[in-house]
């Protein structure tokens, strides 16, 4: 599907995961985690909490959290936004409509960054921030200090235990 807000990527989908495999050693495992080299700075939370989330009040707001961030930071440019085995996308967030909310015109986002049965990958154009979540470790990593600085407050809250910081585990 094709809208302002975004496009399938097509031709360039190839490139753009070539890119992300050799830039974050990427090795899809469903026993092996991390998937990827985290980078520094990163902060990777667990998904597991949402599990105990019936009206998807806490969901709904790491999204936000995660758009409006992403929304911020690139103005009126774009991201990538990858579904391993699956269509990606480039998207344009400041075309994007309020989160839940799909007006005429306002397209909602064609991802989540939330990894629902696979990897969900978000990133800058020039990889230089963005979320890598993973589907069998149920959780969500989060890198580049510009974003952190815009997220990680907000997510802490709503996702609490931190699994792996600049790609150190963290004790528990």
């Amino acid at each position: 599907m094709a809208t302002k807000a975004y496009r399938e990527l097509t031709g360039d989908r190839v490139a753009a995961w070539d890119r992300f495999y050799a830039t974050f050693d990427f090795r899809p495992s469903m026993r092996s985690f991390p998937a990827i080299t985290e980078p520094t700075p990163s902060v990777t939370w667990s998904l597991i909490g949402l599990d105990d989330d019936p009206g998807y009040t806490r969901l709904d707001r790491m999204t936000e959290a995660v758009h409006t961030g992403f929304t911020a930071l690139v103005g009126t440019g774009s991201i990538l936004c990858l579904d391993w085995q699956h269509p990606s996308y480039r998207v344009w967030p400041s075309l994007i409509g309020p989160e839940n909310i799909d007006p005429p015109g306002k397209p909602g986002w064609p991802l989540s960054p939330y990894p629902d049965g696979d990897y969900f990958i978000y990133l800058a154009e020039d990889f230089r921030f963005g979320t890598f979540g993973h589907p069998w470790e149920l959780s969500l990593c989060v890198f580049g200090g510009e974003l952190l600085d815009l997220v990680e407050v907000e997510l802490h809250e709503l996702l609490g235990q931190v699994i792996r910081r600049d790609g150190q585990q963290v004790a528990t």
